[in-house]
C-alpha cells in the first residue's frame, strides 16, 4: 500500500515536471531564461524546452514596435519663453536581454529620457523657430534618442511632437502681433493696390494722348497731302487749259492769216475782231478779284481802233511786199 503511493507521487511529480519543462512563446515575442540565478538563453516564438526547477523564466516581453505617449512637459525657449511640449516616441526592443539587465524600469527610464531631450532641445530655440522647425526637432530627437537607447537594447524609430503651447499671456501677445501684422499686410495690399491703380490711370491717359496725337499728325498730313494733290490737279488743269486756248489761238491765228492771204479785203473784218478782243479784255480785267473799278473813255475807243487799223494795214504791207 505504501508503495503505491510513492508510486502515484513520483507519477505526479514526473508528469509535472515534464508539463513545466515544455514552454511555448507566442510570435512576436521572446523570454529570457535564467538557471540557478544566471542568464541562461533566450526563447524564441515556437516551442522551447528548459530543465524543471533549475531553469526559470524570468521576463517575458514583446519585440513588436509600440507608442510611447509623453505628457506635457514644460520647457523654457532660448528668449525666455514658458511654453508646454508632449510628444509620441515610436520604438520597439532589439536586444530583450540589453532591455532586461542594462536598465531597471525601461518605460520609465524612457520617458524620461525624451523629456530630458526635448527640454534640451526647446532650450535652444526661439518661440517662433519652434513652430517653423518642428520637422528638424523632430529629426534632431531621433537622432539623440536612437543613440541614447542603443545600450539598452531599443530602437527608436520616430518621434512626432504633437503639440507646443505658450502660456496665455504669451498666446495674447502673438494673437495681438497676428493682428498687427495682418493689419499692416491689408495696408500694404490697399497702398500697392492704389499705386497700380494710379499708375494704370496715368499709363492710359498718356497712351490716351499718344494716340490722339498721332491721330492729329496723320490728319495733317492726310490733309496737306490731299491740298497738295489739288493745287497739283488744279495746277494741270489751268496748264492744259492754258495749252488747248494757246493752240486754239495759234490755230485761229493761221485761219485768219490765211483768210487775209486769200481775200485783201478782210483786214476789215480783222479790225472789228481786235476791238472786240480788246472790250472782251477789258470785261474780263472787270470780273478780276484784284480789280474792283475800271475805268474806260468812249472818247478813246476810236482812236484805239484805228491804231489797231494801221498795225493791221502795216501787217498786209509787209505781207504783200
Amino acid at each position: 500500500m505504501l508503495e503505491n503511493f510513492f508510486l502515484l507521487v513520483f507519477l505526479g511529480l514526473g508528469g509535472s515536471a515534464v508539463a513545466g519543462s515544455v514552454k511555448v512563446i507566442n510570435q512576436g515575442n521572446e523570454a529570457l531564461v535564467e538557471r540557478l540565478g544566471s542568464y541562461n538563453k533566450k526563447l524564441e516564438p515556437g516551442l522551447n524546452f528548459v530543465v524543471p526547477f533549475v531553469d526559470k523564466i524570468v521576463y517575458q516581453g514583446t519585440i513588436r514596435e509600440k507608442v510611447l505617449d509623453i505628457p506635457p512637459q514644460k520647457c523654457i525657449t532660448r528668449d525666455n519663453v514658458g511654453i508646454e511640449v508632449d510628444a509620441v516616441v515610436y520604438w520597439r526592443i532589439v536586444d530583450m536581454e540589453k532591455a532586461w539587465y542594462k536598465v531597471e524600469d525601461l518605460q520609465s527610464a524612457m520617458v524620461n529620457l525624451v523629456l530630458t531631450q526635448i527640454r534640451s532641445e526647446m532650450g535652444q530655440l526661439e518661440l517662433d523657430e519652434t513652430f517653423t522647425a518642428r520637422a528638424q526637432i523632430n529629426e534632431l530627437l531621433l537622432r539623440d534618442l536612437d543613440v541614447a537607447t542603443d545600450p539598452w537594447g531599443v530602437k527608436v524609430t520616430r518621434v512626432e511632437l504633437r503639440d507646443i503651447i505658450p502660456s496665455q499671456a504669451v498666446r495674447e501677445s502673438m494673437e495681438l502681433q497676428m493682428s498687427a501684422e495682418r493689419r499692416r499686410r491689408a495696408a500694404i495690399l490697399n497702398s500697392e493696390g492704389e499705386r497700380e491703380a494710379a499708375v494704370n490711370s496715368a499709363r492710359g491717359k498718356a497712351e490716351a494722348q499718344i494716340l490722339d496725337a498721332e491721330a492729329r499728325q496723320k490728319s495733317v498730313i492726310l490733309q496737306a497731302e490731299a491740298e497738295q494733290k489739288a493745287l497739283i490737279l488744279k495746277a494741270q488743269a489751268e496748264r492744259q487749259q492754258q495749252v488747248l486756248k494757246a493752240q486754239a489761238i495759234a490755230e485761229s491765228a493761221d485761219i485768219i492769216a490765211q483768210k487775209i492771204d486769200a481775200n485783201h479785203t478782210t483786214h476789215q473784218a480783222l479790225e472789228v475782231l481786235f476791238a472786240l478782243g480788246y472790250l472782251d479784255m477789258g470785261s474780263i480785267i472787270g470780273k478780276s478779284d484784284s480789280s474792283k473799278v475800271m475805268f474806260i473813255d468812249p472818247r478813246t475807243i476810236p482812236a484805239t481802233l484805228e491804231g489797231i487799223r494801221s498795225i493791221v494795214g502795216n501787217n498786209q504791207d509787209s505781207t504783200n511786199g
